[in-house]
This record gives C-alpha cells, sequence and structure tokens, in this order.
C-alpha cells in the first residue's frame, strides 16, 4: 500500500506564494514551473481579448519539494 498522498489532496500553492516564500520574483517561479509534471494550468477568461493567454498555475506541494530540492541543493 502506498503512503503518497494523491495531489489532488495536497496542499497546494500559486506561483506568488512561492516567490513570497523563497524571495524571487514570480516570473522567475513561473519559468521554473510552467513545464514541470504535475502542475496545473487553468486558463484565464477575459471580457476584452488579449495579444496572450493568461495562465495560472497551481502547483502541489510534492511539486514545489521536487523543484526546490533541484534548485536548492545540499
Amino acid at each position: 500500500m502506498s503512503t503518497e498522498t494523491p495531489l489532488a489532496l495536497e496542499q497546494h500553492y500559486t506561483v506568488q506564494e512561492i516567490a513570497d516564500r523563497w524571495r524571487l520574483c514570480p516570473n522567475t517561479v513561473r519559468e521554473w514551473f510552467r513545464n514541470e509534471p504535475g502542475v496545473l494550468h487553468t486558463k484565464l477568461r477575459t471580457l476584452r481579448p488579449r495579444k496572450r493567454e493568461n495562465t495560472k498555475l497551481t502547483i502541489p506541494e510534492s511539486v514545489v519539494l521536487r523543484v526546490h530540492a533541484k534548485r536548492f541543493p545540499g
């Protein structure tokens, strides 16, 4: 039997929450997590058409820990 918590039940974080905690620019955090497996991408709808689509990233705790270990070893 696995002791891992399913992604849906994990704590999830926004880009801004991680940027504040790690003292980084939100754009840096967004770039680091953009292509990570397990990150949820939600397309935001707007009333006015924009040149680029806005996407909200929601990041599970296990992904945060994995990226932190990769970016800040030791």
